[in-house]
C-alpha cells in the first residue's frame, strides 16, 4: 500500500508539472525566470514583425507597379524607376527575412525571395520555354530579389541592349511575361504572408510564452540568431570572401548584376538585427520588450560588463568595418578580399555572444545544426 501510495504521488506530480509546462502563454506571459515575455511577443508581431511586412507589401505594390509601366513601354526612364522600386524594396526585405516563422515557415516564403546567386540557366530555360511553376524548389534560384536583378541588370553589357531585350528580341514577349510573373510572385506571397499575421497568426504567437522548443519566443529566437549566422554573416560576407572555401566566390555577392548595393543591403540588414535586438519598432523611434531588456532584467553580465552593450557594442564595431567596404562586394573580394575578412571576423564575434551567452542566459536551446565550425 506504501508504495502504491508512493506511486500515485509521483504520477500526480508529473501530471501537475506537464500541465504547467504547456505553451498556452498564462500567468501573463512570465516564465520560470519570471521575465513577462509575453509582452515581448506583443513588442514583437505589432510594432515590428506586422509593421515591417506592411512596409514590404506596400512597396512591392510599387515594385508591381513599376513593372507594369515598364512591360507596356521598356524604355530607359521606365527602366530606371523601375530599378529603383526594385532596390527600394530589396531595402525593406532586409527587415523581414530573420522572421522565417508562422506562415513564412509553411510556404517556405524566404526561399522564394532571396537565394542568391540566382541561375542563370534556370532563368533563360524559363523564359525559353514559357512554362514554368514558380513556386517548385527547383526554381528557388530562379525567382526572388536575385531574379530580377538579373533581369533588370544581367541580360546584356549595357542599358540599350537590356531593352532590346524586352523590345526587339525574339522572345521580347518572354522576358516580360517572365518578369512580370516573378514580380508578382513576390507580391502575393507577400500578401499570404502578412494576411496570416493581421487574421490569424498574430494572436497565436503572443500567446505562445512559454518556454519550450515550439513556444514563439524560443523558435524566433533561434530563427533570429540563424539568420545573422547564415542569412547575414555568411551569405553577404563569408562566402564570397571565401571563408568556407578554397578561393573566394566573389559571384555569390548580394546583388551581384547590381554591383552597386551590397553594402548597402549590409548595412540595412545589420541594422535589422541591431534595432530587434532593441526592441525598436519598425518606421519608428518608440523602443520596447526586446532581448535586450531581457538580459538586463536577468542582469546577465561577461568578462564584467553587461551583456546587452557587450552586444550593441560588438555590431557597432562590426558596422564600422562593413562601412570601410567598397559599395560593390564583388570588386571589394577580388581587389582587396582582406577588408572582407576583417568585416566577417567581426561579425563573426556577435554570434558567440548571441548563440552562446544570450541563449544560455534564457535557457533557450538552439535548434539548428552548425555546420560552419564556429
Amino acid at each position: 500500500m506504501i508504495k502504491k501510495a508512493v506511486y500515485l504521488v509521483v504520477v500526480l506530480f508529473v501530471v501537475v508539472a506537464c500541465s504547467g509546462s504547456d505553451d498556452s502563454g498564462s500567468g501573463g506571459g512570465s516564465n520560470s525566470d519570471g521575465f513577462n515575455r509575453q509582452s515581448m511577443l506583443i513588442n514583437w508581431a505589432d510594432n515590428i514583425i506586422i509593421p515591417v511586412y506592411q512596409g514590404l507589401n506596400s512597396e512591392l505594390g510599387n515594385l508591381v507597379t513599376a513593372k507594369n509601366i515598364f512591360v507596356a513601354n521598356p524604355d530607359q526612364t521606365n527602366l530606371d524607376a523601375f530599378r529603383t522600386a526594385w532596390k527600394e524594396t530589396y531595402k525593406v526585405w532586409q527587415y523581414a527575412e530573420m522572421f522565417n516563422i508562422g506562415k513564412a515557415e509553411a510556404i517556405n516564403y524566404h526561399f522564394q525571395m532571396n537565394i542568391y546567386p540566382t541561375s542563370v540557366s534556370d532563368v533563360e530555360n524559363n523564359v525559353a520555354s514559357g512554362t514554368y511553376d514558380l513556386t517548385h524548389p527547383n526554381n528557388n534560384d530562379a525567382v526572388g530579389f536575385p531574379a530580377v536583378d538579373y533581369l533588370l541588370y544581367g541580360l546584356a553589357q549595357n542599358d540599350a541592349a537590356i531593352l532590346e531585350k524586352y523590345t526587339t528580341n525574339t522572345n521580347a514577349l518572354g522576358y516580360k511575361t517572365y518578369l512580370s510573373d516573378v514580380v508578382d510572385q513576390m507580391k502575393s506571397l507577400t500578401q499570404i504572408v502578412l494576411n496570416d499575421w493581421t487574421t490569424v497568426y498574430r494572436d497565436q504567437f503572443v500567446s505562445s510564452s512559454a518556454n519550450t522548443a515550439t513556444s514563439s519566443v524560443n523558435k524566433l529566437t533561434n530563427d533570429f540568431i540563424f539568420y545573422y549566422e547564415k542569412g547575414l554573416r555568411a551569405n553577404k560576407v563569408g562566402i564570397p570572401a571565401g571563408i568556407f572555401s578554397t578561393n573566394p566566390l566573389p559571384e555569390k555577392v548580394e546583388a551581384f548584376y547590381n554591383q552597386e548595393i551590397s553594402k548597402e543591403l549590409n548595412l540595412d540588414a545589420l541594422q535589422a538585427v541591431q534595432d530587434f535586438f532593441n526592441g525598436k519598432a519598425y518606421g519608428s523611434s518608440l523602443i520596447n520588450s526586446s532581448f535586450d531588456e531581457y538580459l538586463q532584467y536577468l542582469n546577465t553580465v561577461k568578462n564584467g560588463e553587461d551583456l546587452d552593450v557587450l552586444i550593441n557594442n560588438q555590431i557597432d564595431l562590426a558596422r564600422t568595418k562593413v562601412q570601410l567596404l567598397n559599395n560593390n562586394y564583388y570588386e571589394q573580394v577580388t581587389t582587396d578580399n582582406q577588408k572582407m575578412t576583417q568585416a566577417y571576423d567581426e561579425l563573426q564575434k556577435v554570434v558567440v555572444l548571441l548563440k552562446v551567452d544570450m541563449v544560455q542566459a534564457m535557457n533557450i536551446s538552439v535548434d539548428y545544426v552548425d555546420a560552419d565550425g564556429d
